[in-house]
């Protein structure tokens, strides 16, 4: 007995967007580069441009110098950790 083949209804897009699947900061391929859209807000507008912030030289300072210092006080205490975890180890663990 040999089966009918059932028909199968050619797929047809018409372009519409059920659920944007677009992830912010997501690259779209690897393999092709395309031109990056404008995204658009929830309400379908595009965002307007905003006005870059213009800081002055001590203000540009003392970001750096603020950036700088989390940075060396993040370090210090991740050393500080790591020296009382040796310690631990020479002192209790290994006797």
């Amino acid at each position: 007995m040999k089966k009918k083949k059932q028909k199968t209804t050619e797929f047809y897009d018409d372009q519409r967007v059920i659920a944007n699947m677009d992830v912010d900061g997501m690259p779209r391929s690897a393999l092709r580069k395309a031109p990056r859209r404008k995204l658009k807000d929830e309400f379908g507008q595009y965002p307007k441009k905003e006005e870059t912030i213009r800081l002055t030289r001590s203000e540009r300072r003392s970001v750096i110098w603020g950036m700088v210092s989390s940075y060396l006080l993040f370090g210090l205490i991740v050393f500080g950790a790591f020296a009382l975890l040796l310690l631990f180890f020479i002192k209790v663990w290994f006797r």
